[in-house]
């Protein structure tokens, strides 16, 4: 990987690839998490609003500027980053960057074309709300981060967005959208050389601006149970506590811990325990997400009501294997092979790598391949797994919510 700083701070990483089709994106360290009550959902809805209009460009224009091409042309918002992006064939990379630079720091949010926004927002959220399996995290979130940004949701809420307005977006963009906290990435068959003569010329003019505002660190909140009445068909479960942040030394093997008890191998140890010898639930899974100064683990599964009791029993005693025992050098051996074959598949999708190469660099300022980045896993011992069991799956710490 090729790196380059531009004198506004904006950083430029390049990763060189044999192939037709090239990535090229913005990455900005601005999320939900970065949002006052009254913007809950601004970090999102100015995603959409990238798309609405630039000083040159109409709606229509900007998204013919890729689809013309065959290219594609896309955003997400998370907790902490937004992200726009394209893919096309190698000759129109320069024209991706110019568009996405456009797009980024030339948008005019027209109050006409907000106002259409603001109804398939939504109805995005509406379509969210309607899906148990997916809204459950959400409110696990803001379970454990009570009182803090991180506990609201991505999208908001119909109560905040429809008071969103062009002013409001742009105070939040000169506010939030810091040079010093960006990162422009690309991938594909193009001399670096190139990409930074392109981006000083489309992103060198750029104002530059440095962030002087501080994230508030969330306190650790104590574990709790809550119930919502859904009325849904099964009842859903999830629990799960505070974890390690992105800069912990033990974050892979917590990577490794959290694959071996619920990721997505059919023979991840709850999916054996609950699915495979009982038949007792359709989906169960594990998930660990490490944020910049925070991290937390869940479990997740969906069960007949009847069931819930036996099925979270089986989950904590999962959780108090891992706990007591350290996994035997086999069973260590056969799970690093495991994980080993599914970083190496999840490295072909080029669009899940060039993103997470982008997202790496913006938070740490460094990107490993995943082959350094298993080196590193094939490092942990059976008893350090096990001194991360006992401190992140200490059941006086676990939350548990249900939708009954």
């Amino acid at each position: 990987m090729d790196s380059f700083v531009l004198p506004n701070g904006i950083r430029i990483i390049h990763q060189s690839v044999v192939s037709d089709v090239a990535y090229c994106g913005l990455m900005v360290n601005t999320g939900s998490r970065d949002e006052a009550e009254p913007e809950f959902g601004m970090a999102h809805f100015i995603e959409h609003a990238m798309f609405k209009g630039t000083k040159k460009r109409s709606p229509r224009q900007i998204i013919d500027r890729m689809e013309n091409i065959g290219g594609e042309l896309n955003a997400y918002t998370t907790k902490e980053e937004t992200a726009v992006y394209c893919a096309m064939l190698t000759p129109y990379v320069e024209r991706g960057m110019e568009l996405i630079a456009d797009m980024v720091f030339n948008s005019v949010f027209p109050q006409p074309e907000l106002d259409k926004e603001l109804t398939v927002v939504q109805e995005e959220i509406d379509t969210y709300n309607d899906s148990p399996s997916e809204l459950i995290y959400d409110d696990f979130e803001a379970v454990i981060y009570d009182g803090h940004a991180l506990g609201h949701p991505i999208l908001g809420v119909a109560e905040t967005i429809e008071h969103f307005h062009t002013d409001a977006l742009r105070k939040f963009v000169d506010s939030k959208y810091n040079t010093d906290e960006m990162v422009f990435f690309s991938q594909g068959n193009i001399p670096f050389g190139k990409i930074v003569r392109w981006g000083e010329k489309y992103l060198g003019s750029i104002p530059s601006s440095c962030r002087e505002f501080r994230r508030p660190v969330p306190d650790v909140v104590p574990a709790r149970r809550v119930s919502f009445d859904k009325d849904t068909h099964q009842t859903h479960f999830m629990c799960g506590a505070f974890a390690y942040d992105l800069h912990h030394s033990k974050r892979l093997g917590m990577y490794l811990l959290n694959n071996i008890l619920g990721g997505p191998g059919m023979n991840s140890l709850l999916n054996l325990s609950l699915r495979e010898r009982r038949g007792l639930v359709y989906t169960v899974e594990s998930n660990y997400t490490p944020l910049t100064d925070t991290g937390f683990w869940t479990v997740y599964f969906g069960c007949d009501t009847a069931q819930r009791a036996q099925c979270e029993h089986l989950v904590y005693s999962e959780l108090k294997k891992l706990r007591d025992m350290p996994l035997s050098e086999t069973a260590l051996r056969k799970y690093k092979c495991q994980l080993r074959g599914q970083m190496a598949i999840a490295a072909e999708n080029r669009e899940n790598s060039v993103l997470g190469m982008a997202k790496s660099f913006l938070h740490l300022g460094i990107s490993h391949t995943w082959q350094e980045t298993f080196a590193q896993i094939e490092q942990v011992s059976a008893l350090e797994l096990q001194e991360i069991a006992n401190e992140v799956f200490d059941e006086r710490n676990i939350s548990v919510l249900t939708y009954e």
